[in-house]
């Protein structure tokens, strides 16, 4: 197959997008691709929630609008994700959507969310984010990103 090989040698064309998680020991290993970087961005915060909640076929029962500003991708990436597991803790929303549109100096995400108890929960959620290991950058087939998220000890 044509085109650009993941972290874990998945090669993928220019217009395909997705996402990916692996478990390893107490962390996350999180990958996400797509053609621009807001949807990769999007591809991030599901495979974030795929670690620990199958929402599939959730409808949500709130809309929220975020704006993000950032002076790096890196930082956007970041931004974004605490505020996913800020509102998880917080207020026990999980994303079933995701949509996000870059500005001049940031992002603004719409984020449809439903009740964490409106999901199955499937394995233990992430409390933080492994910064020094995350990364989103353009390529050649569009956007990539990857990060660590750390689950609690048990």
């Amino acid at each position: 197959m044509v085109g650009d090989t993941s972290d874990y040698g998945q090669a993928r064309r220019p217009d395909e997008s997705g996402h990916r998680a692996v478990a390893q020991e107490d962390e996350f290993r999180i990958e996400a691709w797509a053609a621009s970087r807001e949807n990769c961005l999007a591809e991030a915060v599901a495979a974030m929630v795929e670690c620990f909640a199958d929402v599939s076929g959730v409808r949500p029962t709130d809309v929220g609008r975020i704006r993000l500003d950032g002076a790096s991708d890196d930082d956007l990436l970041a931004a974004l994700l605490d505020e996913i597991l800020y509102r998880l803790e917080e207020y026990g929303q999980v994303p079933v959507d995701v949509e996000a549109d870059g500005t001049e100096d940031g992002l603004d995400v719409r984020l449809a969310v439903a009740a964490l108890t409106d999901v199955r929960v499937t394995g233990r959620m992430p409390t933080a984010v492994d910064w020094e290991e995350l990364r989103i950058r353009p390529g050649p087939y569009g956007w990539t990103c990857a990060l660590s998220a750390w689950e609690p000890p048990r």
